[in-house]
């Protein structure tokens, strides 16, 4: 009986400390908002972070994006081949990476490329005490740190996702075609016949809301980190943990809303 009630007081506990996690990064976030619409508007924070964010996540993008849409490929045809449709092998990628795998798997890449090193930065900048410094300047580190890096994300999730998903249909018709002989224009034609203006925006949708969460939950871990390396390491560590599970999860609502929505 002893063992429940501390169970059931630990649980509640946990229960209490999310909900107050949540209240407090939907306050901060408020905060990011309305920062963001009040001048200076410093262009120059904001391309040196798409620089870091986009540019230099573009070869990796591009990497796992070519050995994806080749993976595809391969179980693909390996799977169509026993109903004897492997002349759907094109339409089967091209709708995979634009649907689910593309702003998934780029998030994810960015998330643990780009929004690691984000939250270590400003969890860094917060306990050798810069973010008090910009303060005593009288800079609004809101507006100075936060705003460049949440608007950087959300502008570079959909592009690297239109890298990766281009790179992807590249892969997959690579190892179709070429080795595993299947017309080139038969994949063509049919992945162009299967893909439309739907998939593309429900695909695209989904990038930007991702993009917007790994940069919000990044920054905001990186803003409430605790003091010292330990305080850095887990602040880290969480922000790459929360955003991973929020992309999988949103991923099963938003594909369930927009499918509803978008169906004819």
């Amino acid at each position: 009986m002893r063992k429940a009630v501390v169970f059931l007081e630990y649980a509640g506990k946990s229960v209490i400390d999310y909900i107050s996690a949540f209240g407090d990064g939907c306050l901060f976030l408020l905060r990011v908002l309305f920062s963001a619409l009040t001048p200076p508007y410093q262009l120059s924070l904001f391309i040196r972070q798409m620089y870091a964010i986009g540019f230099q996540s573009i070869s990796v993008i591009a990497l796992v994006g070519g050995f994806t849409g080749a993976v595809l490929a391969v179980q693909g045809v390996y799977t169509l081949s026993k109903f004897g449709a492997t002349a759907y092998t094109g339409s089967a990628i091209a709708l995979s990476l634009i649907r689910e795998l593309g702003p998934v798997l780029t998030a994810l890449m960015v998330n643990g490329r780009a929004g690691s090193a984000m939250t270590a930065e400003l969890g860094i900048m917060k306990i050798s005490e810069q973010v008090d410094a910009l303060r005593a300047m009288a800079v609004d580190p809101i507006h100075h740190l936060m705003v460049p890096r949440i608007l950087a994300g959300l502008i570079s999730v959909p592009l690297l996702t239109a890298i990766f998903i281009l790179v992807g249909i590249g892969g997959g018709y690579a190892v179709a075609v070429w080795n595993l002989g299947l017309s080139s224009g038969t994949f063509l034609s049919v992945m162009k016949q299967s893909v439309d203006s739907v998939d593309i925006f429900s695909g695209f949708s989904k990038s930007l809301v991702f993009g917007f969460c790994v940069s919000w939950i990044s920054c905001y871990k990186g803003w409430t980190c605790g003091f010292g390396a330990v305080g850095v390491n887990r602040a880290t560590t969480s922000a790459v943990v929360t955003s991973s599970v929020v992309i999988l999860v949103l991923d099963y609502f938003l594909s369930s809303v927009l499918t509803t929505v978008l169906m004819p």
